[in-house]
C-alpha cells in the first residue's frame, strides 16, 4: 500500500496526490499554512486523511505561536483559518476542534505551551494509528456484508490514499479479497479530477486485486450487465438521520443501485458523523473552479467563459442506503435510532 504522509523530524510529510499516477513527490509542511493550502489543492484528500493532516497542522501552529502571549487565542486564530479549507469533509473540523479542545484542558493544568505541544504531537500521532486500526476493523465488518464472488462498484477513491492506511470503502475491499470473497472491483472514473482513475485504479492494480476502470457515465449499464452485487463508498459528513455527503456522482450511483436492486453501503469511521445536524440539507457542499471541468488537466476541452457548475459533493439520501459501516459495526435503517445509539456508545 502506497504510503499517506509521515510525521519526520518534527515535520508533517505529504504524499502529492495530484501528481499520481505519473509521479511519487512527496511535501514536506514546516508551517500550518503549507497543510491547509495542501488540503485546499487536493495534495492530501480524503476525509480521514484530511483529519489526521490537520491535526499535525495543529502541532505545527501551536510551534509556531508557542511564543504569543496569548497562546490559547492565537492557537484558537490557527484552528479557525485551518477549518476553512474545505468546508464538506466534518473530519478537518473534527480533528483541529479536538486538538485545540486539549489545549484549552491542559492549559487550565497549569501546563506550559511546549508540554501543550508535547501532547498535541502525541494526540496526532494516536490519531494516525487509531484510523489504521479502525480502517481495519471497519474492513472487518464491511467483507463480513458482502456476498461470496462479490463484483463490487466504488466511487472516488476511499482506500489507503484517502486515509492513514488500509482504506474505508477500499478497506472493505481489501479484506473480502483477503478473505478469498471478491470477484473483481469496477471503479468509476470520477469526474472532474479522476481520483477514481488515478487513485482507486492505481491503490487496486498496485496491490494485485481484481480491478476494471469504467467512466462515470458506464456504472448504470455496469450494473446491469456485469453482475454488480454490492455497491461501498466512502463519506465525507453523515447527518444524524444517515444522509450522506460523499464525491459528486455518489448520488447517482445510489439512484442507480436501487434501480438495480443492489445494496449500496457507505464505510466510514465515528469521526465522519456529524451528530449536530438533522439532515443532509444542513451539510455546506463545497464548489470549486470552473477550470476543473472546462478543462482536462491541462488541455481546454470547454468554450473558455462558458458557466459553469463544479459542486464537488453530493448527498445521499439515507432511504438510499442500504448500511454505514463502521468500526463498531454496520448500522442498519432506521438510522435516526441507529446512529442515536453510536452516538451514546462513543460518549460513554
Amino acid at each position: 500500500m502506497v504510503e499517506t504522509m509521515r510525521w519526520e523530524q518534527g515535520s508533517l510529510v505529504l504524499l502529492d496526490q495530484t501528481l499520481l499516477p505519473q509521479k511519487i513527490e512527496w511535501i514536506t509542511c514546516v508551517d500550518y499554512k503549507r497543510v491547509k493550502v495542501a488540503i485546499e489543492r487536493l495534495e492530501v484528500r480524503g476525509a480521514p486523511a484530511i483529519g489526521a493532516a490537520a491535526a499535525f497542522a495543529m502541532v505545527l501552529g501551536a510551534r509556531e505561536v508557542a511564543d504569543k502571549p496569548d497562546f490559547l487565542g492565537a492557537l484558537d486564530a490557527v484552528r479557525a483559518d485551518l477549518i476553512t479549507a474545505r468546508p464538506t469533509a466534518v473530519n478537518l473540523a473534527w480533528a483541529a476542534n479536538l486538538q485545540y479542545a486539549l489545549a484549552v484542558r491542559l492549559n487550565g493544568e497549569d501546563k506550559s505551551p511546549a508540554a501543550i505541544i508535547k501532547a498535541l504531537e502525541e494526540k496526532a500521532e494516536q490519531i494516525y494509528a487509531d484510523d489504521i486500526t479502525m480502517n481495519k476493523r471497519m474492513g472487518e465488518y464491511g467483507a463480513a456484508v458482502l456476498p461470496d464472488a462479490a463484483v463490487v462498484l466504488t466511487h472516488c477513491n476511499a482506500g489507503a490514499l484517502a486515509t492513514c492506511g488500509w482504506g474505508t470503502a477500499l478497506g472493505v475491499i481489501r479484506s473480502a479479497y483477503a478473505q478469498g470473497k471478491l470477484k473483481m472491483v469496477y471503479a468509476d472514473e470520477t469526474r472532474p479530477l479522476l481520483q477514481g482513475a488515478r487513485l482507486t485504479a492505481f491503490e487496486l492494480f498496485e496491490d494485485g486485486i481484481p480491478v476494471t476502470l469504467i467512466t462515470d457515465n458506464m456504472a448504470a449499464w455496469t450494473m446491469r450487465t456485469k453482475g454488480v452485487n454490492a455497491v461501498v463508498v466512502g463519506a465525507d459528513r453523515i447527518a444524524a438521520n444517515g444522509d450522506t455527503a460523499n464525491k459528486i456522482g455518489t448520488y447517482g450511483v445510489a439512484l442507480a443501485a436501487k434501480a438495480h436492486g443492489i445494496p449500496f453501503y457507505i464505510a466510514a469511521p465515528t469521526s465522519t458523523f456529524d451528530f449536530s445536524i438533522a439532515t443532509g440539507a444542513q451539510i455546506p457542499i463545497e464548489e470549486r473552479k470552473a477550470n476543473e471541468v472546462r478543462h482536462f488537466r491541462s488541455e481546454q476541452t470547454a468554450p473558455e467563459g462558458v458557466a459553469v457548475f463544479n459542486p464537488a459533493f453530493d448527498v445521499t439520501p439515507a432511504e438510499l442506503i442500504t448500511g454505514i459501516i463502521t468500526e463498531h459495526g454496520v448500522l442498519k435503517a432506521p438510522y435516526t435510532e441507529s446512529i442515536k445509539k453510536l452516538q451514546a456508545l462513543l460518549q460513554d
